[in-house]
């Protein structure tokens, strides 16, 4: 594991607290009108500005939105209930979810494969400044996602939440012991002569990809259960909900050298990522360039960006369980607006978000971002939405 991050990422740890900060969460105004503010700074480019270069994705239908609310149960035929939208192929939907671990460092693995065409992604902290995703694939299948690097103890609750099946390349030897000893571990698949799981590059490192039709269809193979799955907890409305707030920007901050931008484009009605392209670690020079996703050449855009504080326990020298179960505080964003939350899940659950008076929150029905921070994590607003700076735990 030690060999996982390179050295220039150390120079990021003055930023990273650990439990020695309390939370500092700016409550959310209400405000007269739920309109979005035009984002200001440097313009923002709509989606169908980036051009589509590279390789394609093997999904090119596009779903359709339900303009309707849609969850937390009884979901329409047809209707992915981790995106509330009608998918074009719902033979789709007769399967488990697939979840695949993928490198954010060094950035030279940047731009990575298929981040676009997953439902949810998953960004959480794991050692000495970075951070990894963990993407899920239902709806949509992508001929490439990758590079694939390893598990993290926090991978355990997305798998049995997700009822899914795990791809990932190795891993600290305390996870890979939980991971083997669970219930689940026939649905994980890693590298091996057999399995799905190639290199683009076989004489170099970080280059380890999959097809997600090839690893479903892998996992029916080994004679796996491979059925449709109970994934209720989401719910979905085309209309926001009232009591929105401005915010046309996030700036998202794990450490010195991981940071990223949302913006809000109100041209696709999605928040557009940009990364870091620099280490920061006075947080007084920040310098993003806008995230792609290699398979397709498209932007990363998103419908939904979440923000979830959860506990981050320390287990050993840069080592963090993150304890993504039961309870906690979250920020929710989409249309250009914010709203403070309670996120939710059970053991066997996926995520799911409910209001101040316990009512469950709408989602936009389309894809989801979520970025996993810790519960002592600060929270600002600013003059164009809000400001998270990482901390633990």
């Amino acid at each position: 594991m030690k060999k996982l991050i390179h050295l220039f990422v150390l120079l990021s740890l003055t930023l990273t607290a650990c439990g020695s900060l309390a939370p500092v969460a700016t409550p959310i105004p209400p405000v007269a009108s739920a309109t979005p503010a035009a984002p200001t700074g440097s313009p923002v480019p709509a989606v169908s500005q980036v051009p589509t270069t590279g390789a394609t994705s093997t999904s090119t239908l596009v779903p359709t939105p339900v303009n309707q609310a849609v969850g937390p149960t009884n979901f329409p035929a047809g209707v992915n209930p981790l995106t509330g939208l009608q998918v074009p192929d719902p033979s789709l939907l007769e399967r488990r979810p697939l979840l695949v671990k993928v490198s954010n460092l060094p950035r030279t693995v940047r731009p990575q494969w298929g981040l676009s065409l997953a439902d949810i992604v998953f960004e959480y902290y794991t050692e000495e400044g970075s951070t990894r995703f963990a993407a899920l694939f239902y709806g949509n299948n992508a001929s490439r996602v990758g590079p694939i690097r390893s598990a993290r103890f926090i991978d355990l609750h997305l798998v049995r939440g997700y009822k899914a099946v795990f791809a990932f390349v190795s891993a600290y030897d305390k996870v890979i012991e939980r991971l083997f000893n669970s219930e689940f571990a026939d649905r994980l698949v890693t590298e091996g002569d057999s399995t799905p799981i190639t290199r683009y590059n076989p004489d170099g490192s970080n280059d380890a990809v999959v097809n997600t039709a090839d690893l479903s269809a892998y996992i029916t193979s080994i004679g796996v259960e491979n059925g449709r799955q109970n994934l209720d907890g989401m719910s979905f409305n085309s209309i926001p909900p009232a009591g929105g707030v401005p915010a046309a920007q996030v700036l998202v901050r794990y450490s010195g050298a991981i940071y990223n931008r949302w913006d809000y484009d109100p041209a696709s009605g999605k928040y557009l990522r940009f990364a870091d392209t620099a280490n920061d670690v006075d947080s007084k020079n920040p310098q993003y360039a806008q995230s792609t996703d290699r398979l397709t050449g498209q932007p990363l855009a998103f419908d939904n960006v979440v923000v979830v504080l959860v506990n981050y326990e320390y287990y050993d020298v840069q080592v963090w369980d993150p304890q993504f179960l039961g309870t906690g505080q979250a920020y929710a964003f989409r249309d250009g607006q914010a709203w403070p939350l309670t996120w939710q899940r059970n053991p066997n659950d996926v995520v799911s978000l409910v209001n101040p008076d316990g009512t469950p929150y709408p989602f936009k029905p389309g894809t989801t971002w979520f970025e996993v921070m810790g519960m002592s994590s600060q929270a600002q607003q600013t003059g164009q939405g809000y400001s998270f700076q990482h901390f633990m735990p």
